[in-house]
């Protein structure tokens, strides 16, 4: 079972190098363990015990499965992640051509840790807008292939290189795709049009718009001398999206259980479609009578956020409360904060840790230390919109926000087998 998770686990990152793709992958797998697609701009006809889900934008999605108990008064089991990952962004019109090498314009997107983008084998991917016989349609592209990289100045060149230096985001991040001859010109979206040819079949009059991601085309693996270890990109928190899509799969049919996939987390979730949006609230209210369902229902439930936390790294245990120190591989992470970075009380702290302890799986707590500034995460946002009553947890990883990071092989299991205890939990406090 563990084996299994973890390889389901690689397969998927590899296929989701973009929010798009990912929501995508999310979708496809729920459809094939028989939910049904929702159009938001639809009525929806709702049956007792069956199991849908909606996306927006593309990027975020939200999938339920109406119990056979009475939500009203057993209320609803919510697990949130996020899809989106730090990292670069191509902009509007990115071409530089430069010393006859064909550059593209990158921005950071979250708080990325940028040295590790240097001298890795870059791809692309994102969704593409262009109009095509009179209509506007969009498609997602994903290149696969190394095409771009951002090589680093050579350390003769540098000689304080190693000392460390602020990277200049404007002039040291775009990446290398080509080396052009004299009477060529980038284009970008002539390349767009190209690989939408070949990756669907079909012929764009003209590329109106794009939204594309630099991602390293090295596969996530498991790694270490006894497999211990998953080492990928975006697994923050995409690994929270597969146990939460893992776990509703799993769930029985008694409780109401939902999973919101979120975007633009790592930017703030202040979109359309991120946690600070009227999507999760909007979806609820479809879901529920009139009247005062809503407050009745949300007092009665639970959601459990559910993002990375900070494991303490044997080259740095200064940088963690010496109380508070997650290791790899020893459960999911109870998340605290008294500035309400993280949405977790006593009360739902408490309930999560009896749901471990109930079910065998080793769980550890995380508090910052008191001079470092906290993270923070969908719950807090979620709870502030909605009044549900949260849990902040996630898994201990390395490397948080680098291009590749690090997480334990054997908690993917725990995590999954949690949330499943949680779906199907009876009562709620």
């Amino acid at each position: 079972m563990q084996e299994e998770l973890n390889q389901g686990l690689l397969a998927f990152l590899q296929a989701s190098p973009t929010p798009f793709h990912a929501t995508r992958n999310l979708a496809h797998r729920l459809q094939s363990a028989g939910f049904r697609p929702l159009d938001e701009r639809e009525p929806w006809l709702l049956n007792k015990g069956g199991r849908y889900y909606v996306t927006r934008n593309s990027s975020s999605i939200i999938a339920f499965q109406l119990g056979n108990r009475a939500v009203l008064e057993n209320g609803i089991r919510l697990v949130g992640a996020h899809t989106d990952s730090p990292g670069l962004k191509v902009k509007p019109q990115p071409e530089l051509l430069r010393q006859n090498f064909w550059q593209l314009g990158v921005e950071v997107y979250g708080g990325a840790l940028l040295a590790p983008w240097f001298d890795r084998d870059l791809s692309l991917a994102g969704r593409v807008t262009f109009s095509r016989d009179g209509r506007i349609e969009s498609r997602l592209l994903d290149f696969r292939q190394p095409i771009a990289v951002i090589p680093q100045l050579a350390i003769h060149l540098h000689r304080e290189a190693n000392q460390g230096w602020a990277i200049n985001p404007q002039t040291e991040l775009p990446p290398i795709l080509a080396q052009l001859g004299g009477q060529e010109h980038p284009d970008l979206r002539a390349l767009l049009a190209d690989q939408l040819t070949r990756e669907h079949d079909l012929v764009a009059d003209v590329v109106l718009d794009h939204e594309l991601s630099l991602y390293d085309t090295q596969p996530a693996a498991l790694v270490g001398l006894h497999g211990e270890f998953i080492a990928g990109a975006r697994l923050d928190n995409l690994l929270s999206c597969y146990a939460g899509l893992q776990a509703l799969l799993q769930a029985g049919s008694e409780q109401t259980c939902l999973l919101v996939c979120n975007d633009h987390e790592e930017v703030g979730s202040t979109s359309c479609c991120g946690a600070d949006s009227p999507f999760l609230e909007q979806v609820l209210g479809r879901l529920l009578p009139g009247g005062d369902a809503f407050p009745r229902v949300i007092s009665r439930s639970l959601l459990v956020s559910t993002d990375n936390a900070h494991a303490v790294h044997p080259n740095y245990p200064d940088k963690h409360d010496s109380n508070h120190c997650p290791k790899l591989n020893a459960g999911p992470v109870i998340k605290v904060n008294s500035s309400q970075r993280y949405a977790t009380s006593s009360e739902t702290a408490g309930f999560f840790r009896h749901l471990c302890l109930a079910e065998e799986v080793p769980v550890q707590c995380f508090a910052s230390r008191s001079d470092i500034g906290c993270g923070s995460t969908i719950g807090p946002l979620t709870a502030a919109r909605t009044g549900v009553r949260a849990v902040d947890i996630g898994l201990p990883t390395f490397a948080m926000h680098s291009i590749r990071e690090l997480a334990g092989s054997q908690d993917l299991g725990h995590l999954v087998k949690v949330l499943t205890a949680f779906y199907n939990c009876p009562e709620l406090p």
